[in-house]
């Protein structure tokens, strides 16, 4: 008697920066992933090699349903959706309808085609502003941007789906992710780069002239944005202990995502000096709007629940990571 083949993966935006490190970190071990991605914000170069992608928008319900029947899907991992606070204040009925109403149809669909696992890419902003040194998952949710608040409508579907019996799933709500692929294979790719990381590393080479610090005036010890900046590949391998757990058949679960510790604004910057020798031009501005003082996540529950043990937890490591893909990038445009 033989087994029939592994179940496989549907991961939406694995054409983009997180959904291409999951992909290379399922593909390398072995287990089977499919890629659905609409290409508009992701990029072709970031689809690893040998990896089948489905070029769909996740609201397609009949691919989806194919999708998943043809390669013996058991789990999604979403990825796909719209990211920017700043672009969500502006633009709220984009956000909802492409990371809400996008959503629910992707789950309807993965679900009637037989799929029984969920696993959801959210966030640390659903917090909201929280007076407290670390957040864990027991705090109550309390976003402040359209982003945060569809991320939070998300978790909302899924927890009344869990109650159904229909699936079950694992949310996993991410900090800062920042950095690349150590091997070179993958990085951030985007028109407009939002992420302090990424803006400092393109200045490290050259792409831009400066960065701008975007509020000084918030009530921590530099007066500059604190947040948790987690390795891409650290959050992939979360991705894949969760799948796993799924799969075991443990209960639906919410975790953080994050190394539970913080670096402002400036000592990230000061990092790229340190790691580059040279200083990066800096200008004073005003806060963004929805941004939030300080996020710094308590991420007991993933490395109990999951066994998930960072392996790229350094700050240094996030910046000269990030700054190589950068400079990768330089090289291959000329």
């Amino acid at each position: 008697m033989t087994n029939g083949p592994a179940p496989a993966v549907l991961l939406t935006g694995g054409a983009g920066y997180i959904g291409s490190h999951i992909a290379l970190a399922l593909r390398d071990l072995g287990q089977p992933v499919v890629i659905l991605d609409n290409f508009v914000t992701g990029s072709r170069q970031l689809v690893p090699e040998g990896v089948p992608l489905v070029e769909a928008d996740c609201a397609d319900r009949t691919t989806v349903t194919q999708a998943v029947r043809a390669h013996g899907v058991d789990t999604v991992i979403h990825c796909a959706g719209l990211i920017s606070v700043t672009e969500s204040v502006r633009e709220p009925l984009l956000y909802y309808n492409s990371n809400v109403g996008n959503a629910v149809a992707l789950f309807d669909a993965a679900l009637s085609g037989g799929a029984k696992h969920i696993l959801f890419s959210s966030t640390a902003t659903v917090y909201g502003a929280p007076d407290a040194p670390s957040l864990d998952e027991d705090l109550p949710l309390a976003p402040v941007n359209p982003y945060a608040a569809s991320k939070a409508m998300v978790e909302r579907v899924l927890g009344d789906l869990v109650a159904t019996g229909r699936a079950t799933v694992g949310i996993l709500r991410y900090f800062n992710v920042a950095g690349a692929d150590p091997a070179g294979r993958a990085g951030q790719i985007s028109k407009e780069a939002t992420h302090l990381i990424k803006i400092a590393a393109e200045a490290a080479v050259g792409k831009r002239t400066g960065v701008l610090v975007t509020g000084t005036d918030f009530p921590t010890p530099d007066g500059t944005g604190v947040r948790d900046y987690i390795h891409v590949s650290d959050l992939a391998a979360a991705h894949v202990a969760a799948v796993a757990r799924l799969r075991e058949g443990v209960p639906s679960f919410t975790v953080n995502v994050g190394y539970g510790q913080g670096s402002s604004v400036r000592d990230v910057l000061d990092c790229v000096d340190r790691i580059t020798g040279r200083q990066i031009p800096r200008s004073d501005a005003p806060r963004r709007p929805g941004d939030v003082a300080q996020l710094v996540a308590n991420p007991a529950r993933a490395r109990k629940l999951l066994g998930w043990t960072p392996v790229h937890a350094n700050l240094d490591t996030i910046v000269r990571d990030a700054i190589a893909w950068e400079r990768k990038l330089a090289e291959a445009a000329g």
